[in-house]
């Protein structure tokens, strides 16, 4: 379905020396290419395309049934708006519809906005808020006199999908506005609640849970989501709520749709956002106003040098008329909002070789195709490797070794072949064939039925087994100093250890043999591996690899259970009907899990008990919200977590209102400046160990 994006130039590239045979074809061809590519993108959150050449096909659509209107009136038109209804919910009518935003990537079209909206509403000096673009899931929350009763995607901007008890589980959503005639620190008073309120926002993930989650995919051998939007809209329409309240989604309100009693909405836009805020809403807190063309594309490419600082996903500027009654007066058309515009960023984007793809093998099997090409600099850093995820990725865009490919950093962070540049095809290039074998133990891969990972089945497998014994030895699990990847490699190669178990049972001896020529290292490790012996249950838990079960959930797991013996008494049907105790229950009815786990206990491992009320730091930051950044002197993140979250606090990932602290160490970044605009106290490691030691 590419074949619009082949054509050279814009749209009307179909001219008037084109037979009307010919336009119609290419018009049909070119509506059903942005129908399909509608639908992996609102619907399935699987996009074929990047962000710009999806907004470039979309681009041509309009371009060319504006030269022939003609031909364009025999067919119905492409939805502008789209269409995110999934058929997975119940769907609610918006009371006001829900509309889209018109984009662009270039400043004259920054200008001709302005110039059009200055000429319609006879005023020159206009005044604008500039706000991101939220690169996430648009959704609208309705409260009746302040409570919250519903919360619905956009759909096709008429209705949505009923999507409420899985956005209830966001942290962040308020059930209830925050109520109150007073201002908040000199802020102006609050207006009333109105009677129905419909907040119009975005669900979106923060680079920082993002990176987490796909960090614990990739230790678990599974795909990796491409991109924080993706994994946002995949989250957001779970069946399951547990998974949603386990990746910790984030919303953010910047608009509304109905408003009863109209007289009581805020008389400005950046008056809205002060509103929300008092209301306890969480609102857009990075935001320019300008005035007049000239300081409007000022503030845009101030955002756009902003973003880099920014913890979550933005693609652009949202460029809205400041004053609701010019709002009002300018109106919308069928799709957009005439007196608000989005300005799209470009995206970094590099054309390098591909010089080979290998095949991986995860701690689960999983095979997962990398390509490796000609290192190219893209976005500060040079890159090298990118993830091609599974065997249909590389057949759907027919990727060859040998082609020239583009490169883009998906999300800002992790790099991706986003396409293929044909025109430079050599004719050498040649088709990859996937392996039928495991590359390492060669037993042939299968494929699981609704998956499209091909795996390895044999769980003896030492690719396996490696990657298994690394993540159960990292320091994110039960953190065994000297036990990385080339002593793994050596312990495996020599068959001294076949399974976690072993490594409990590792003699000085066993390490001497590998050759090492300092009896003390030996010694390091082997009091390593003892003092692992009490490391905290959640850690096991973590580090025994269960599939859904990351680090967040381990921890629920251990306060849960409290022990490993408690996991092995629990009967199947007793783990609980949800994603966690299914996950829990099927790991542990197998009986070589089992069989690891009482080999554990057998070897003498006995896990530190999850904290309680006697812990020496217990409830001493409970309720307070910390956010991390730079480097600290002696603790790690990791730690310094362990310590709030011991003490009863939580760590987020991005700075906000609702922030009592911020904790930073050397080269802070952008956060440090985030939180000294909204008047977050910062406080360095020597204070934070202070707050824990108050009484």
């Amino acid at each position: 379905m590419l074949l619009a994006l082949a054509w050279a130039g814009s749209a009307t590239a179909a001219t008037a020396a084109d037979s009307p045979v010919a336009t119609r074809e290419r018009l049909a061809a070119l509506r059903a290419d942005v129908a399909h590519h509608d639908k992996l993108y609102h619907q399935e959150a699987t996009p074929e395309l990047s962000d710009y050449d999806y907004d470039q096909l979309k681009q041509r659509l309009r371009a060319l049934e504006t030269a022939f209107p003609e031909l364009a009136r025999e067919t119905p038109t492409v939805a502008e708006i789209g269409d995110d209804r999934s058929g997975l919910f119940q769907t609610y009518r918006h009371r006001e519809r829900m509309l889209s935003l018109d984009k662009s990537y270039a400043e004259a079209d920054l200008r001709a906005f302005h110039a059009r909206l200055a000429k319609l509403l006879g005023r020159g000096e206009l005044a604008y808020v500039v706000e991101p673009k939220f690169d996430g899931f648009a959704v609208s929350a309705t409260y009746e006199k302040g409570k919250l009763v519903r919360v619905v995607t956009r759909g096709n901007g008429t209705e949505g999908d009923d999507i409420t008890a899985n956005a209830i589980m966001i942290r962040r959503l308020p059930r209830t506005l925050r109520a109150g005639s007073e201002g908040d620190g000199g802020s102006p008073p609050s207006s009333p609640i109105p009677d129905l309120l419909e907040l119009r926002g975005e669900i979106f993930v923060s680079f920082a849970e993002f990176a987490r989650i796909n960090a614990e995919r990739e230790a678990a051998g599974e795909a990796l989501f491409a991109n924080p939007r993706n994994l946002a809209t995949g989250t957001i329409r779970q069946r399951d709520a547990g998974v949603v309240e386990r990746r910790h989604l984030e919303i953010v309100f910047y608009g509304v749709g109905a408003y009863v009693p109209l007289s009581a909405q805020p008389p400005t836009q950046h008056g809205l956002t002060e509103q929300l805020r008092r209301w306890g809403v969480p609102a857009v807190e990075n935001s320019w106003m300008a005035r007049g063309v000239g300081e409007l594309w000022a503030a845009v490419q101030a955002l756009d040098r902003a973003r880099a600082g920014f913890p979550f996903p933005t693609d652009g500027a949202v460029v809205k008329l400041d004053e609701v009654a010019l709002q009002r007066e300018a109106g919308a058309t069928d799709h957009a909002p005439r007196w608000a515009m989005a300005f799209k960023f470009a995206p970094a984007r590099a054309e390098t070789q591909l010089r080979a793809i290998v095949v991986q093998v995860g701690r689960t099997g999983v095979l997962t195709p990398v390509a490796e090409f000609a290192p190219v600099e893209l976005a500060g850093s040079t890159i090298t490797r990118a993830s091609l995820h599974n065997r249909d990725e590389i057949l759907r865009r027919d990727i060859r070794v040998g082609d020239f490919v583009f490169i883009e950093k998906a999300g800002e962070i992790i790099p991706a072949v986003v396409g293929v540049n044909r025109a430079r095809r050599p004719a050498e290039a040649r088709a990859f064939v996937f392996p039928t074998a495991c590359p390492v133990c060669q037993t042939a891969v299968a494929q699981r039925a609704g998956e499209v990972a091909v795996r390895c089945p044999n769980a003896a497998c030492p690719a396996q087994l490696r990657r298994r014994l690394e993540h159960f030895a990292s320091r994110e699990c039960v953190a065994i100093d000297g036990l990385g990847p080339a002593t793994i490699d050596a312990l495996v190669e020599r068959g001294a250890v076949k399974d976690v178990v072993d490594i409990y049972r590792l003699r000085r001896a066993d390490l001497l043999a590998l050759g090492k020529d300092a009896s003390k290292s030996s010694d390091r490790l082997l009091a390593a591996i003892e003092t692992s012996r009490r490391a905290e249950l959640w850690r096991f838990v973590h580090g025994l690899g269960i599939p859904q079960i990351g680090a967040v959930t381990a921890k629920e797991v251990a306060r849960r259970f409290g022990g490993l013996d408690a996991l092995l008494r629990t009967a199947p049907g007793d783990f609980g009907g949800d994603a966690t105790g299914r996950a829990l229950a099927a790991f542990f009815a197998e009986p070589r899990n089992r069989a690891t786990v009482e080999g554990l206990l057998a070897a003498g491992v006995r896990p530190t008990a999850p904290a309680t009320a006697t812990a020496a730091f217990s409830g001493r930051l409970t309720g307070k919200i910390f956010v991390l950044t730079g480097t600290l002197p002696t603790l790690t993140r990791a730690q310094a977590t362990e310590k709030i979250e011991a003490a009863g606090g939580k760590v987020a990932g991005s700075v906000s209102r609702n922030t009592h602290y911020l904790l930073a160490g050397a080269d802070p970044g952008a956060k440090r400046e985030q939180a000294r605009t909204l008047g977050v106290p910062v406080i360095d490691e020597a204070a934070f160990l202070a707050l824990l030691r108050e009484e």
